[in-house]
């Protein structure tokens, strides 16, 4: 990623790194399972950049992935992971090894795209996470009234919290 006028068909970890740099986000780079990823943060939130199909040249790759583990506590209703994703197009949401929630949204350069387009991506990431962050609230104050209106939850009772930093977790407590 040069100049804004060539397309950009491959990202590298160092491409990747200045576009995020650029945009205000801190980036740090770190090795899971001999793959090289980004880990950053957006409003408090962490989340990481995985690289995915190699690009002709070594550390090159023409698609990448921007993903957000949370840990949950409690239970979710079976229609929570669903109702995310079939309200946005972009991101999907998961549930991994049972107590985490994974947002992720695939980013491809293959076949060319401009840097204003790789910027836009960022930036979108960045609205999604703000709304998934509101989605989680939403979907705590909805449990906590739906069980206070049968009479069997204190407010405190349950909460939807964010940790700063790497490890991040999102408690949906339920009093039972």
């Amino acid at each position: 990623m040069t100049d804004s006028t060539s397309l950009v068909q491959t990202v590298t970890a160092e491409s990747l790194t200045h576009l995020l740099q650029d945009a205000g986000y801190r980036v740090n780079r770190s090795e899971q399972n001999g793959s090289v990823q980004l880990l950053s943060a957006s409003q408090g939130v962490g989340f990481s950049v995985r690289f995915g199909n190699p690009g002709p040249q070594a550390g090159e790759f023409v698609d990448y992935t921007l993903s957000c583990a949370l840990r949950v506590q409690g239970e979710l209703s079976a229609d929570f992971v669903a109702g995310w994703n079939v309200a946005k197009r972009f991101a999907r949401l998961t549930v991994q090894g049972g107590s985490f929630l994974v947002l992720e949204f695939d980013v491809i350069v293959a076949g060319g795209v401009s840097q204003s387009h790789v910027r836009a991506v960022t930036e979108l990431w960045d609205h999604l996470l703000q709304e998934f962050l509101l989605f989680l609230r939403q979907y705590a104050q909805q449990t906590v009234a739906s069980q206070q209106g049968a009479g069997s939850v204190a407010p405190q009772d349950h909460a939807v919290a964010v940790e700063e930093g790497s490890a991040q977790s999102a408690a949906v407590h339920d009093a039972a």
